[in-house]
């Protein structure tokens, strides 16, 4: 097992405990506060107003495969994968093979209903070296992509970078520890051939969690951490890269914004927004310092990202806390970023309960997870039928969109990600195929969607992780969260329907959307 410090271990494992079997073996504290379900009656797509985008998602790393095909270069991801890094040293060179099936896949998602698909441009097959020249057949693949999608009515909404950056850049300057203009000149590229066609932009997908993991625990790419904060790293400071790497981040993310308001939205009529990883946090007791813990682990996860851009500057525990470490935003950084989304999406799959930790520095100096000073414990939840298994604690997203509604203005925001893993077996597995539990996963979670939106959140659109079996950035290819099972062993990549799929697809077909979808394209 991996050399951690035993905070860093156990909120490592407090990540992925919901995509492997460690959650059978893993001693964790359980409470049994906030453990119902949420029971709202959902029958079809008609009890959510006209307007709502039912979707799923992919990204590319995770899905497309064709790693060495057509001029794409690495990203990041296939650096670390092609290391052994991966626990079942599993990598994506072909994985879901969309890259090759994409006319078969949209087929298959206008037959399920979908709204829309959620899908990222690999940043290192349109341009390989993260500047400079286009890759022509990079170009052509995504302009097909869209324009399958397209043709049947389904909105593309896309993700400029997905957690891989092209390894050119990430060898040249250490990627997203050095402000540049390449991302914003990579999203130049992207809306000038794309936005005719694509309305909804995410600029990228959680980066709160990017550089913790990338750049503090170094159990995701780039790799880097340093003694004893994060495993055996060879290069990297943990101390000050997750924020350094988040400050990049974010004002990459307001330049790409900028550029689009200002030379392409007036035309092209889209939105752009960014997608956060957004856990749910609760006080394992009432007492004032669990409180306190809990609001303080909201402020780190949520608040790192939402306060800049909705307030402009970074939360006021994370500026006392981090000190020095935390970048300062200027009030040109404050300008650029306030405001900077049409939306926010928000990928949400668990609750933490926590606890007040005391504060400590080791000589080592003070890294992230100890900054945040709470330990973390799961609820003892109702779980579903059949082995390891996400538990079903929908009310907290309820409460996860509540709080943004009262704390941050209410802004529009689309649940971009929320799914259900199976374990094990194949795509000829009855007990994988017969998903009963992930139905009720996801009807309870849909459910306190529309709850949330009957008090008043402004929430557009609720997106299925995942459309099919893919690579899973965590374990590989250990858990499945697809609506469609794939069959790996198969060099066609076969794809077969689960039991979620068809009632998805009933849900959504009880009254059809069709007409009101993409209707832009009927002013075009």
């Amino acid at each position: 097992m991996r050399e951690m410090t035993l905070q860093s271990n156990f909120f490592f494992f407090s990540i992925i405990i919901f995509t492997s079997y460690v959650c059978t073996v893993l001693a964790v504290v359980t409470v049994g506060a906030h453990d119902e379900v949420s029971n709202v009656p959902i029958n079809n797509r008609g009890d959510f107003p006209t307007g709502f985008v039912f979707g799923a998602g992919s990204s590319a790393y995770q899905i497309e495969g064709a790693a060495f095909e057509d001029g794409r270069k690495p990203s990041i991801w296939d650096t670390f994968t092609h290391a052994g890094k991966m626990v079942d040293k599993g990598t994506g060179d072909v994985t879901s093979d969309q890259y090759h099936h994409y006319k078969e896949d949209v087929k298959l998602m206008y037959e399920m209903g979908l709204d829309a698909y959620r899908f990222s441009i690999s940043w290192s097959r349109l341009i390989p070296d993260g500047r400079g020249a286009v890759n022509p057949k990079g170009l052509t693949y995504y302009n097909n992509l869209i324009n399958e999608l397209v043709s049947y009515g389904i909105e593309p909404h896309v993700t400029l970078c997905h957690n891989d950056n092209p390894q050119f850049l990430q060898d040249e300057y250490g990627g997203y520890l050095r402000t540049n203009e390449d991302f914003a000149e990579y999203a130049d590229v992207c809306f000038k051939e794309f936005g005719d066609r694509v309305k909804n932009w995410i600029t990228f997908n959680e980066p709160n969690i990017q550089t913790f993991t990338g750049n503090d625990l170094g159990i995701f790419p780039p790799g880097r951490c340093s003694y004893p904060f994060g495993r055996n790293c060879s290069m990297g400071n943990s101390t000050t890269e997750p924020y350094l790497g988040a400050h990049n981040l974010l004002l990459a993310h307001a330049a790409a914004v900028k550029l689009y308001r200002d030379k392409y939205q007036g035309t092209q009529r889209g939105q752009i927004g960014i997608t956060i990883l957004s856990y749910w946090v609760e006080p394992r007791t009432k007492s004032l310092k669990d409180i306190a813990a809990a609001q303080r682990m909201l402020d780190f996860h949520l608040g790192w990202f939402l306060d800049p851009l909705v307030y402009g500057d970074y939360p006021a525990t994370m500026k006392k806390i981090v000190g020095s470490r935390l970048p300062l935003l200027t009030e040109n950084d404050s300008k650029l970023v306030k405001g900077s989304y049409d939306f926010i999406g928000l990928n949400h799959y668990l609750v933490f309960y926590v606890e007040d930790l005391p504060r400590t520095s080791t000589e080592y100096g003070s890294d992230y997870i100890l900054d945040m000073s709470v330990m973390q414990s799961f609820s003892k939840s109702a779980r579903v039928k059949g082995g390891p298994s996400l538990p079903i604690n929908s009310w907290a997203l309820q409460k996860l969109l509540e709080y943004i509604r009262m704390k941050y203005k209410n802004p529009a925001v689309s649940v971009h990600e929320n799914g259900y893993p199976t374990f094990g077996g194949n795509w000829s597995d009855a007990q994988t195929m017969n998903d009963t539990g992930r139905i009720e996963f996801l009807q309870s979670y849909i459910g306190s969607v529309l709850l949330a939106m009957r008090s008043g959140s402004d929430v557009r659109g609720y997106f299925v992780w995942s459309f099919m079996d893919c690579f899973e950035l965590i374990d590989g290819y250990r858990s499945h969260y697809g609506l469609y099972a794939v069959d790996f062993n198969d060099a066609s990549r076969k794809r077969y329907p689960r039991r979620s799929a068809h009632w998805f697809s009933s849900f959504l077909g009880k009254i059809k959307r069709r007409d009101e979808v993409s209707s832009y394209l009927s002013s075009e």
